[in-house]
């Protein structure tokens, strides 16, 4: 196959992908969602859409490329893109990202620029930045179970554990919860998170509390019956100067999950989610009253067959 028929397929891809998805995010109202990812073996891409603008990530790999011709490569991809997703060039972010089982990715910068828009979910706006880190502020993956969060925080005690940009905290003041407390180990998201909450309208200190800590340390300092609702959605691996433990998510998640349970108001929720491709929930070892898998009632229209995430809802 030649060049030019490698795009011509891309082309074709997007298109078909395109228009089926364009059809469903119209009919939900959502304006940012993923379109791509890796589909097709001779583009290793990720393409999001938010709103008017592309975030592209390219997986590394051993492309057999020299410079000129991946810049080539990059040039003719960005402009099909740009074709048929209808977005001006200008617009499209492309960034190189490496093969990892974790969300360690989201902590390191990519440049020193800064580039911020806002956008809108479900009617809420969150501050987006598609080009100074490898991830955007907003995972799009959990727009369900965001939702589902703001559902059932009404009077609610929320905490939001390994928190980045604070978006189920947002979710939680929009769904009328009485305390939010957001707890990440980086200032830099501490402060977005913020951003967030007060881009929304919630600006009541006493409501809305932020922690920078590590959250293996954190959890220990809980009491009992602290908190109604808890989001915890840690990296898989994590091994920051800031922490005094190194965190495995499989061979930890029993500990955490029971402190969280620990912390739990009687009836209290626990929303588990994580990214490790081959994570095995250790029940037998969790003292709860009810572990519910719900990895594929929260599975977006756009990532159906693409998830490697799992996510479960555990009653204390």
């Amino acid at each position: 196959m030649n060049g030019s028929d490698k795009f011509e397929m891309f082309k074709n891809r997007l298109t078909k992908v395109f228009r089926h998805l364009q059809k469903t995010a119209r009919k939900q109202n959502i304006s940012s969602y993923r379109i791509y990812d890796h589909d097709l073996p001779e583009f290793p891409l990720i393409i999001e859409k938010y709103e008017d603008k592309l975030h592209v990530s390219e997986y590394k790999r051993n492309h057999s490329m020299d410079d000129e011709a991946h810049q080539y490569w990059l040039r003719q991809s960005r402009d099909a893109m740009s074709e048929v997703l209808e977005v001006l060039p200008d617009n499209i972010f492309i960034k190189l990202r490496k093969r990892k089982a974790g969300r360690e990715d989201q902590y390191q910068k990519t440049d020193n620029a800064k580039s911020e828009s806002i956008i809108e979910e479900n009617g809420l706006k969150f501050i987006v930045n598609l080009t100074d880190y490898l991830d955007t502020g907003l995972f799009l993956d959990h727009r369900i179970t965001r939702k589902m969060v703001m559902e059932q925080a009404a009077d609610k005690r929320v905490l939001n554990l390994f928190a980045y940009t604070g978006s189920f905290s947002v979710y939680a003041a929009a769904g009328s919860a009485s305390q939010v407390t957001t707890v990440d180990l980086s200032n830099t998201y501490i402060n977005w998170a913020r951003k967030n909450i007060e881009t929304n309208g919630f600006n009541d200190a006493e409501k809305y509390q932020f922690l920078v800590a590590d959250v293996l340390q954190y959890l220990g300092t809980l009491s009992k019956n602290s908190f109604d609702i808890i989001v915890m959605d840690p990296p898989t691996f994590s091994n920051s100067k800031k922490m005094n433990d190194i965190l495995d998510i499989q061979r930890d998640h029993v500990k955490l999950v029971n402190q969280c349970l620990d912390a739990l108001s009687e009836n209290g929720s626990l929303y588990f989610s994580n990214n490790y491709t081959k994570f095995k929930l250790d029940e037998s070892s969790i003292k709860a009253s009810s572990i519910k898998d719900i990895t594929r009632s929260t599975t977006p229209f756009d990532f159906e067959g693409k998830l490697n995430r799992s996510c479960f809802l555990i009653g204390k």
